[in-house]
């Protein structure tokens, strides 16, 4: 039997269109595939889908137009075990900012069943097991929840913004522990993120997405290699230069906004445009207002 791109990719999506319940189309005809032991990061705007994708490939979101598999298999449809998201919302949950000490978490989630994998963890997120989850800040609420999500071993990781409150040397150091987990064993992971910093050699791919399309991706040697030719100036080592990754996501992001437009280019929303009176097709104009799709 021939062996089909669903059996090889880690992550295939074809056609994939999503459209929220008001209409507004998040995703427009996204097209991936992503190999096992791959790192890929995706580049792009805030608003520009990305969470939105995460979510599809966690199984959070039934895709209903398109076609998504994680290990061939489709993960809203079918339980796929070995996928692990982790997302922003985490640390802003009530029941994690109780008086509840960090060995009780790490317990509930299987801490005994991977003692050596769980200390380890420990160490590179520098987590104090003495912390009480009502006293900790923010990043080490954070630190927290990395532990819990990454305990046991994931085939298929999906980051969103997550390691936005930690220290730079933590961070690093989770990164590091990521490299050393795809090419230690098949895995794959998908990162979005706004940071940037110590990042030049860590994906393996790039995907760059603007308005819900995805705009480029492939390997990061193949894009960096085309970007450098275009801007050899970047290249040059200079004390405190941003990296050429950084340069590139600054690039396409501000190609991005040359493409939107200025925001003051377009109808601003006035409160006397909320009406709950007035009707258009059904809708009021406030509803009516946001009836609109990106794609076109």
């Amino acid at each position: 039997m021939t062996e089909t791109h669903e059996e090889t990719a880690a992550i295939k999506i074809e056609n994939l269109t999503y459209a929220f319940p008001n209409s507004v189309i998040g995703l427009h005809n996204v097209n991936l595939s992503l190999p096992s032991r791959s790192r890929a990061l995706l580049i792009g705007a805030n608003g520009s889908g990305k969470t939105t994708l995460l979510r599809i490939l966690a199984g959070k979101t039934l895709c209903k137009q398109g076609r998504v598999f994680i290990n061939g298999v489709d993960p809203f449809r079918a339980c796929v075990s070995g996928i692990t998201y982790l997302g922003t919302e985490w640390a802003a949950n009530p029941v994690v900012r109780y008086d509840m000490p960090v060995p009780y978490l790490l317990a509930s989630v299987g801490g005994d069943a991977y003692p050596e994998r769980r200390d380890e963890l420990i160490d590179i997120l520098d987590v104090d097991l003495a912390w009480h989850m009502h006293a900790v800040s923010d990043g080490e609420r954070r630190r927290v929840q990395l532990v819990m999500g990454l305990l046991r071993p994931w085939s298929t990781l999906l980051l969103d913004e997550v390691t936005v409150d930690l220290d730079v040397l933590v961070r690093a150091r989770l990164l590091d522990f990521l490299v050393r987990e795809t090419t230690s064993r098949p895995c794959a992971i998908v990162y979005a993120t706004h940071i940037f910093d110590g990042l030049a050699e860590w994906p393996t791919d790039i995907v760059h997405m603007h308005m819900g399309r995805m705009i480029n991706s492939g390997k990061t040697s193949d894009i960096m290699s085309e970007f450098l030719r275009h801007n050899p100036e970047i290249a040059v080592p200079s004390f405190n230069k941003n990296s050429a990754l950084l340069n590139l996501a600054l690039k396409w992001l501000q190609d991005d906004l040359n493409d939107r437009g200025k925001r003051e280019n377009v109808h601003r929303l006035k409160w006397s445009d909320i009406s709950q009176n007035e009707k258009s097709d059904g809708l009021s104009s406030f509803e009516a207002y946001f009836k609109f799709s990106r794609a076109q």
